[in-house]
C-alpha cells in the first residue's frame, strides 16, 4: 500500500442496496470489533482504528455510499488521517502556497525592474517548506500503512470481494 499519493481512495459497485450495505459492514464489524471501530451515519461510514491502537498518523477508512438506481451501490472509499491531521496539512498548503505565490511575484518584480531579485530566495524558502511538507506526509502515510492495509482488510472482508486502490 506504498503510494506517492497524498490520499489513498477506491470505487466499487455492489450488488445490493446502501442500506443493506450499511448492515452488511456493520454486522462483519461487529465480530471484528477487536480489529477496527464503525461510526455510523446515513449514506456514509467511517472505519478506524480502536482509541487505544491509535497514534498521531492513524488512518481512517471514509465510506460514501451512493445508490445507482439499479439496485446497486457505489462505494466511494477516501482513506486519510484523522481530521485535525489532515486540517494540519491543508492549512499548511494553503499558508505556504499563498506566501510562496506572493514572493514569487514579488522576486519576479525585482527582476524585471533591473533591481537584485532577492525575492527568490524567500520563494526558494517557501518551496523547501511545500516539499517538507510533502515529505513529512509521506512519512506519516508509511508510519500509518500497516493500520492502512488493517482497514483494507477488514472492508474486503465485510463487503467480500477485493478491491484496487487508487
Amino acid at each position: 500500500m506504498s503510494s506517492f499519493k497524498i490520499r489513498l481512495q477506491f470505487r466499487q459497485v455492489v450488488a445490493l442496496k446502501p442500506d443493506e450495505v450499511e448492515e452488511q459492514i456493520q454486522t462483519s464489524i461487529a465480530e471484528q470489533s477487536d480489529r477496527c471501530e464503525l461510526k455510523r451515519f446515513s449514506g456514509f461510514l467511517c472505519l478506524r482504528i480502536p482509541e487505544q491502537d491509535q497514534h498521531f498518523w492513524s488512518p481512517r477508512l471514509h465510506l460514501n455510499l451512493e445508490s445507482t438506481g439499479e439496485g446497486e451501490t457505489l462505494i466511494r472509499g477516501v482513506y486519510g488521517p484523522n481530521a485535525n491531521v489532515w486540517a494540519l496539512f491543508l492549512y499548511g498548503y494553503i499558508i505556504v502556497g499563498f506566501l510562496g505565490f506572493v514572493s514569487g511575484i514579488f522576486a519576479f518584480c525585482q527582476w524585471s525592474i533591473g533591481s537584485r531579485p532577492w525575492g527568490f530566495w524567500i520563494f526558494g524558502g517557501f518551496l523547501a517548506a511545500a516539499l517538507a511538507l510533502y515529505a513529512i506526509a509521506q512519512i506519516g502515510q508509511k508510519l500509518g500503512a500497516q493500520q492502512t492495509f488493517l482497514l483494507h482488510q477488514v472492508y474486503e472482508s465485510a463487503i467480500g470481494t477485493p478491491v484496487t486502490l487508487h
